[in-house]
């Protein structure tokens, strides 16, 4: 065949070849406004230190309270005191979050930093410090509203992911800052040894840190933050009268949160979709809390009761050490899933990741018993056995961390992108804060006396010290399962979405 008569079949080859379609390019991302994320992510770093900084003490503390009868008995008193927080905050999140729709986010924010820890030397004393803690607590739901209102879509996952990474490296801190600084006359002789108030208040330093960090939240928030709701006091222009053919149709988003939008009553919100979103919220918040609140108890018992038998210092270093992987999960990691796969699908990762954990850890023990038993034989084998014992509790921890940070930020997505208008921002996440505050009244309740019940009975698996772990992980399972009906709506910020307009007809 002759090159001329092979040409033409190779142009009609060419002509023939589908063509594969180019995927959409992303938008471009807006630059963060960091000059409103600073004081804002100043005053959320308070009440996470400031919450975490007792558990690695909370289970000494109690015990030098002297109301628990044995050892077994102060995993009830530990979830008393968490459940004090839960309850005032309870009573008092949808204030807030419903004042901060109309007199602002900045003043209610402000308020929320007036509380702080005591010093206390009796149970009741303590307990009465968590209720006015919890009182003030309020926050939470308000931050996301306020962060929602300064981001667009190109930047709400990367902003919005801020509040959870604040609120887990603040964790870290908080559970680090107790962990090291508690009884510092003991811990730190060198420096504290001969402080007769220090030894008077053995948990007042890291309380004085915390209180401190509060401290710098107040005036970072009176100084820096800008008010972001916005209120307008003319009503928006009933036509464009300006508009030519090159005119957009629809307004920006900014421009259309400029014009006076009427609240939404509770009734109202709570959709099919939003009450279906809720419940998963609960149900997931109630596996997180019971394990979580359990973790520094269940550290400190001793490894024959199936804990880990591990000290204060030890405890808090187990809390803070994951502080790196969290800066990277939260910032890299997962605003780059949520913009390719969407918020339900790292809601759905973040759910699966928690299983393995909660599986594993009660094991755990098996290793800090044996141990325990090898003590003063090699101390090359025990040298390697706790490297073994840390290495996988590190590993379980982050796989924790991980599940807590996909989940948390994926559903608190879910909340915010789920309120109609930006006016309704204050009361959708306060309902939220309040589904949680309520799970968190029972959450410790459940979990502390489960343990105490498990621990003091000779029960066969899972029945034992695994059972509240495994309870934990049969609600993950439900929740898992559930979130498979939820549509992928929720992906979208339905506040900036083009709301369908009612046109009259004519009588001619």
């Amino acid at each position: 065949m002759s090159q001329s008569d092979s040409a033409p079949s190779d142009a009609r080859s060419q002509q023939a070849a589908p063509v594969e379609p180019e995927e959409p390019e992303l938008p471009k991302e807006t630059p963060l406004p960091w000059k409103q994320i600073v004081p804002l992510v100043a005053m959320r770093l308070a009440e996470p230190i400031n919450f975490t900084l007792i558990l690695p003490f909370l289970y000494k503390m109690i015990e030098d309270f002297g109301v628990a009868e044995t050892p077994k008995d102060i995993s009830y008193y530990a979830s008393m005191m968490f459940m004090s927080f839960s309850i005032s905050q309870a009573m008092t999140v949808m204030y807030w979050g419903r004042l901060s729709d109309r007199i602002g986010r900045r003043p209610v924010l402000i308020a929320g930093l007036i509380a702080s820890y005591s010093v206390c030397r009796t149970f009741p004393m303590a307990l009465l410090v968590r209720l006015v803690a919890g009182v003030f607590a309020g926050n939470a739901a308000v931050m996301k509203s306020a962060m929602a209102e300064i981001a667009d879509d190109t930047n709400r996952s990367r902003m919005m992911a801020l509040l959870p990474l604040t609120w887990n490296v603040g964790s870290m801190l908080g559970s680090g800052v107790g962990g090291v600084f508690s009884n510092p006359a003991q811990q730190l002789p060198g420096l504290f040894g001969n402080n007769k108030l220090f030894i008077f208040f053995p948990y007042l330093l890291p309380c004085l840190i915390g209180s401190t960090v509060a401290a710098v939240g107040l005036v970072a928030g009176i100084l820096n933050f800008k008010e972001t709701l916005i209120r307008p006091t003319q009503p928006a222009p009933e036509a464009n009268v300006g508009s030519t053919e090159s005119s957009p149709l629809l307004a920006q988003p900014a421009a259309a949160s400029a014009v006076p939008v009427k609240q939404n009553s509770i009734r109202s919100l709570l959709t099919p979709l939003v009450l279906r979103v809720m419940i998963t919220n609960a149900f997931m918040c109630l596996a997180y809390t019971m394990c979580d609140q359990l973790y520094p108890i269940f550290a400190a018992t001793d490894p024959r009761d199936g804990g880990l038998g591990l000290d204060p210092r030890s405890i808090g270093i187990s809390l803070g050490i994951e502080g790196i992987v969290v800066v990277y999960i939260q910032l890299v990691v997962y605003p780059r899933l949520e913009r390719k796969y969407g918020v339900l699908y790292c809601y759905r990762r973040g759910l699966s990741f928690a299983i393995p954990y909660l599986v594993s850890m009660p094991f755990l023990s098996i290793i800090a018993l044996h141990l325990q038993n090898q003590a003063g034989t090699s101390a090359t084998s025990m040298l390697i056995e706790k490297i073994v014992m840390w290495t996988i509790l590190m590993f379980l921890m982050t796989m924790r961390i991980t599940s807590s940070v996909m989940a948390f930020t994926s559903i608190n997505m879910m909340i915010t992108n789920m309120a109609p208008t930006r006016a309704d921002l204050g009361l959708m996440n306060g309902t939220q804060q309040l589904a949680m505050s309520m799970v968190r009244i029972f959450a410790p309740i459940v979990s502390g006396s489960l343990w105490s019940w498990s621990i003091k009975h000779s029960f066969p698996f899972p029945f034992n010290s695994h059972l509240v772990w495994m309870l934990s992980t049969v609600l993950i399972v439900i929740v898992l399962k559930l979130s498979y009906r939820i549509p992928e709506s929720v992906n979208k910020f339905a506040a900036d979405q083009p709301k369908p307009v009612a046109i009259a007809e004519s009588d001619e």
